[in-house]
């Protein structure tokens, strides 16, 4: 599989490290990244982390805007003036440093949420809130798509 996925809570060890679940470095081997690209979610107390896909996604989306353009100046400094390059040791553990941790909220714990192309660090409690959040405008939205068939157009789908 080549996408992140599922959860995972797990706790620091005393120095601060934390190991990256073995189906991330998987993905992350596959897509021939050595470590972990990490940088503060932009709309979220959360971290935004991936390899090699996440960083061509992020390139696309910078692309799109004009060379020496304010907003690609902006896109550059929020998304590459704060990532960092978490080196994995050869247990597959990363350390998180202090201004990413200040960032999520972390202190003891975090909650790996694969995304399909990144995955992102949450303090877990933070993450059980925003899954929480997250699943119930899914519903809402679930139910908004099946609201907008009508009777005669199901029928005409089925014949």
């Amino acid at each position: 599989m080549d996408r992140f996925v599922s959860n995972f809570t797990l706790r620091l060890d005393g120095k601060g490290r934390i190991s990256v679940p073995a189906s991330f470095r998987a993905v992350l081997a596959r897509d021939g990244f050595e470590g972990v690209y990490c940088y503060p979610a932009l709309d979220a107390p959360a971290l935004d982390a991936g390899g090699n896909g996440l960083l061509r996604d992020i390139d696309h989306l910078i692309s799109q805007f004009a060379p020496y353009s304010d907003e690609r100046d902006q896109f550059c400094a929020a998304l590459y003036g704060t990532s960092e390059t978490l080196r994995l040791d050869g247990e597959g553990r990363v350390i998180l440093t202090e201004p990413l941790k200040v960032h999520a909220g972390i202190t003891d714990a975090v909650a790996f949420a694969g995304l399909g192309h990144k995955f992102q660090i949450w303090e877990p409690e933070r993450f059980r809130a925003h899954l929480s959040e997250a699943t119930e405008k899914v519903r809402a939205f679930k139910r908004q798509l099946g609201s907008r068939v009508t009777a005669p157009q199901a029928r005409g789908a089925r014949e």
